[in-house]
């Protein structure tokens, strides 16, 4: 059969169209076959990789959901709290504990600082349910890929991390961060959630929490914050260090000014609240508080109480110690014992610069150099430390630390005379590069001066009930921590007087009996040593006065007969009822003369005796004790004046006062009564031998107190230097203010006195009755009914001889 013609334009071979289009067909459909099925198995690996992941997470969760620590005491939070010592008034003494905190409830928190919160940290926070999902991814990867932390922690999870958890950067802690988070949410309201973390957060500069970060950085209460204020702490705890206001002022307002922002954006604030708080000037604090009280010897007698009964826990408890301190009369003894100090240094020798440095010529150069130099040289309350730029004979010109440049010229350079001489001894001669002391004068004025050496104490009592209402226990507590008003044995002088005259009241001495101002000479038989001859201060003697112009005169001669007359041992025995430890006044003549030893509390409290008509008060400090919620811990009930207490007789006491009150009018303290204007003032001056303390002991009957001012290492304060020189101005100018407004109580007589030809006598003695006189006859010789007991031990016998060898 003949073959079909083939076509000429058909290639040789060729397939016909219709089948190859046909297989290229099947082609594309096994392909388009083959990626839908390893689409969906990678689907399903997916699918079944992620039950798996949600099997192992549930699981771990499981697990670790049952290990979250228990947050049930948030619920009663309580984070670690200072201890709080404060004045009757509630005036802030002291804080002691390493956290700066004020538990603050977030009805208190000013709605001005929530917002600026919310803005800076969670502006949804009261919508979420705790955790910003897309915030925990983006961190999550950010982790993987070990690139910057993009953060994402709600307030609930910050506060999950900063009361349970570390800081550290891991998937494990992130997991039981979220876990917490979610049981926070869950067993706390919002308003709870955010008010522990209103308290808790680090805001650098010790503090936590807004309320104490408001008074660190600006020293106001959180609720007189303003917008731009709470703007500027808001921006803290990113970064408490980096944003802070003290440590980086250029960042910390940068940071402010973005919150401020924000809360524009969320409608926290208006525009024209926003404007104002960008242009409104911060007054950050820099330095110490200067509007606190000055009570640091106080403080610190109140933390020691305090730990005694609470341990470590007294400073995370949250203590709140009351005390019976007035802060007004507190920050007068302050400023009295301070000018009195720094009057007596005025007129010492200059001592000369502290240090010397080498400065630059000028420039930025040159204040680095004197900022340096006073690092370690801090100001000393208004005793201020300057470097001296240029010195001369009429001109001193010093810089302050920032470059602030000061003058001294005329009066303001007399305390340093002897440094500008050309003669002056290197170590003395002020130059330039030298570190030097300078402080204010009351005309405005600059004056050179120096830290004194000499040290001081004051203390004050409420005489009716023991209750301290000032103490100062230094120049500075600073500088020195040792508390002269409560550790200082030293000796009282002639203050001490008074209780050897009470004790003859009780031996038939009174007011009127004459006794003789005349030489003594004891002979080494009587002593039991080396001959003892006592003086009058001033090498003078008198003659025959009354009991009641001695003690205006502080007679040495008539104090030591008195005491020669009634027994050492008689003496001895009397002085513990004020209070005084006998084995501190040995049984010897020179106790007289307050040759033992008593702190200025002890002798306040003896003193108090004789204001409050012969009863025994201990000097108390702390009235209240409660804790964070205000609950009374403890709460002190002095006992009241009656028989229990009453040491010596009520007529005893008046008859002291009347003589101390001639003291105060006529005698060695006058001064004290002219300056005040006031009948009702009693007092004695006391200077112990070679002038080494300087006393002044007196009370109104509302308030006793004592001054005191010497060396540590006691040595001569100057021979013009006296108790009524010294330490009296600095207990005038204390009681000018605190009696300001106290009326006049002046002492009425007790039963069992009377009033003879204008002098006070016991009834038995009114009549031509108790001793007459003393000593008027010749006193050579004279013995010491005392002294025929044994002698004193050797090295007793010598410090008292060598104490009153004059």
């Amino acid at each position: 059969m003949p073959s079909s013609p083939k076509s000429p334009d058909a290639p040789q071979g060729s397939p016909r169209r219709p089948q190859k289009d046909k297989l290229v067909s099947l082609g594309k459909a096994g392909w388009l076959t083959w990626l839908l099925r390893a689409l969906l198995a990678m689907v399903g690996l997916v699918v079944a990789g992620a039950v798996s992941l949600v099997l192992v997470i549930a699981v771990a969760l499981a697990v670790a959901y049952p290990n979250l620590p228990d947050i049930s005491d948030l619920a009663d939070y309580r984070p670690k709290l200072p201890l709080r010592v404060y004045s009757t008034e509630g005036a802030l003494l002291g804080e002691f504990g390493e956290e700066r905190r004020n538990l603050t409830p977030i009805a208190d928190i000013p709605k001005v600082m929530i917002d600026a919160v919310l803005a800076a940290e969670d502006t949804s926070f009261y919508s979420h349910g705790g955790v910003d999902y897309k915030g925990v991814l983006r961190a999550g990867l950010a982790n993987l890929n070990r690139a910057k932390s993009q953060g994402a922690s709600t307030i609930t999870m910050q506060v999950a991390r900063n009361v349970y958890l570390s800081s550290e950067k891991t998937f494990t802690r992130k997991i039981y961060e979220i876990l917490l988070t979610f049981k926070l949410e869950h067993m706390l309201s919002k308003d709870r959630i955010l008010e522990i973390y209103m308290n808790q957060i680090y805001l650098g500069n010790r503090a936590y929490g807004f309320a104490a970060a408001s008074e660190a950085y600006f020293g106001k209460p959180l609720q007189k914050i303003t917008v731009a204020e709470a703007a500027m702490l808001a921006g803290l705890p990113k970064a408490p260090t980096a944003n802070n206001p003290i440590n980086n002022p250029r960042r910390a307002r940068g940071r402010q000014l973005y919150i401020v922002d924000r809360m524009e954006d969320a409608g926290f604030i208006t525009r024209d609240e926003a404007k104002q708080a960008r242009t409104e000037e911060l007054k950050i604090r820099t330095g110490p508080d200067t509007t606190r009280v000055h009570a640091e010897y106080i403080a610190e007698m109140v933390r020691q109480l305090i730990f005694s009964q609470y341990g470590n826990e007294a400073y995370t408890r949250g203590l709140n110690v009351y005390t019976t301190v007035n802060a007004g009369d507190q920050d007068a003894a302050y400023r009295a014992l301070r000018k009195g100090l720094m009057d007596y240094e005025r007129r010492q020798i200059y001592r000369g610069p502290e240090e010397f440095v080498t400065l630059p010529a000028s420039g930025s150069e040159l204040d680095e150099a004197v900022d340096d130099a006073l690092a370690d040289r801090p100001d000393n309350g208004d005793v201020l430390a300057a470097v001296v730029l240029e010195a001369g004979p009429k001109k001193i010109v010093a810089m302050r630390p920032g470059g602030d440049r000061i003058e001294i010229t005329g009066e303001g350079l007399r305390p340093a005379q002897s440094g500008l001489s050309d003669k002056a001894a290197p170590n003395i001669r002020l130059r330039r590069g030298a570190v030097v002391r300078v402080v204010k004068t009351p005309k405005d004025t600059w004056e050179i001066t120096q830290i004194p050496e000499v040290e001081g104490a004051f203390v004050a009592l409420d005489p009716r009930t023991g209750a301290i209402k000032a103490l100062v226990g230094g120049f500075d507590f600073g500088k020195n921590k040792f508390n002269h008003v409560t550790q200082a044995w030293r000796q009282p002088g002639s203050s001490f007087k008074p209780f050897i005259y009470s004790a003859a009241l009780e031996k038939g001495f009174t007011p009127a009996t004459v006794i003789n101002d005349g030489p003594l000479f004891f002979d080494a038989g009587t002593t039991g040593g080396q001959p003892w001859e006592p003086k009058n201060y001033g090498g003078t003697f008198d003659g025959p006065m009354s009991m009641r112009k001695a003690l205006e005169k502080s007679k040495n001669m008539v104090s030591i007969r008195i005491l020669q007359s009634i027994g050492t041992k008689y003496g001895q025995d009397w002085i513990t009822r004020f209070g005084f430890d006998a084995d501190k006044h040995p049984a010897y003549l020179p106790m007289a003369l307050g040759a033992g030893a008593v702190t200025p509390m002890q002798l306040a409290a003896g003193y108090s005796v004789f204001a409050n008509g012969g009863h025994r008060v201990n000097p108390w400090l702390i009235a209240k004790v409660t804790d964070q919620k205000g609950r009374v811990l403890l709460e002190t009930t002095p006992p009241p004046l009656d028989q229990s207490n009453q040491t010596i007789d009520p007529r005893n006491a008046f008859v002291m006062d009347s003589l101390l009150q001639s003291v105060a009018r006529y005698g060695t303290a006058a001064r004290a009564q002219a300056a005040l204007k006031r009948p009702d003032i009693y007092g004695k001056t006391g200077t112990t031998n070679d002038s080494m303390d300087a006393w002044f002991a007196g009370f109104q009957p509302t308030l006793a107190a004592i001054s005191w001012i010497g060396y540590d290492t006691p040595r001569n304060l100057g021979d013009r230097e006296t108790g009524g020189g010294l330490s009296m101005p600095v207990w005038i100018s204390f009681m000018e203010y605190a009696l300001k407004g106290v009326p006049v109580a002046e002492m009425q007589p007790p039963a069992g006195v009377v009033n003879v030809g204008g002098e006070w006598f016991y009834d038995e003695y009114a009549r031509n009755g108790g001793i007459p006189s003393l000593g008027t006859e010749a006193a050579a010789g004279a013995t010491d009914p005392g002294a025929q007991q044994a002698p004193p031990a050797p090295e007793e016998r010598n410090r008292i001889l060598d104490l009153f060898k004059n």
